[in-house]
């Protein structure tokens, strides 16, 4: 199977069974997506989404957190891995939209890089399901996908985004995002990845691989 065909199976089967593929972070506002995603790297989704109703109550808006103190965001964040610099980077974040974008989030993905906290995933996952951008979001699950089916060779969590855009038209990329992250984290797991349930295998590279290894054909 070529590269673009490998590409085109995918794609197919997602736009098939998983059309309407979105975040599971709870949000209901730019600002609200933006520190949801900032709280869940090196945390689960749901973890973030047991969190954030109590942040939000107090902290309703970018203004009323840019007043706030790292040591009074604590509290709310303690549950969430590295709680003491997410609760740093949360208030620096917000005083800087306060004072360098008159309280709005920004739009753009390099604007979004100046904020403390946010990286080139961060920015790109608000970019992608706020305004729909034509960019791709490469977290763990995305890279362990993309390079497990065969998808991109890169190394990098920034090649790996070159590759998935070189290859997947622009009108499906924010999509694309949520197609590789909800496939890693059920069905393409990290330590236990369920083949056996897995619609991508005849696709699937590594799988291939697996299966003539352990071919009774295989050299040995």
């Amino acid at each position: 199977m070529t590269l673009k065909e490998r590409y085109a199976a995918v794609v197919e089967h997602f736009s098939a069974n998983m059309p309407d593929a979105k975040s599971e972070l709870n949000f209901d506002s730019p600002y609200q997506l933006l520190v949801a995603v900032m709280l869940s790297a090196q945390c689960t989704d749901r973890r973030v989404n047991l969190t954030t109703p109590a942040l939000f109550a107090r902290y309703p808006d970018i203004r009323a957190l840019s007043l706030a103190e790292p040591d009074e965001v604590l509290p709310f964040v303690k549950s969430i891995s590295y709680p003491n610099s997410k609760a740093d980077h949360l208030c620096r974040m917000a005083r800087k939209v306060a004072s360098d974008f008159n309280g709005e989030i920004p739009s753009e993905r390099d604007k979004l890089m100046t904020l403390p906290g946010v990286g080139r995933k961060t920015a790109n996952v608000v970019c992608s399901i706020i305004w729909n951008a034509p960019v791709i979001a490469v977290d763990t699950h995305v890279f362990r996908v993309s390079g497990r089916i065969g998808l991109s060779r890169g190394k990098t969590p920034e090649a790996v985004e070159r590759d998935l855009e070189r290859h997947i038209p622009e009108e499906l990329r924010p999509l694309a995002h949520h197609w590789l992250i909800l496939h890693g984290r059920y069905v393409c797991r990290a330590l236990n990845p369920d083949c056996a349930h897995c619609a991508l295998t005849n696709c699937c590279l590594s799988f291939a691989r697996r299966s003539s290894a352990s071919s009774p054909l295989a050299p040995k």
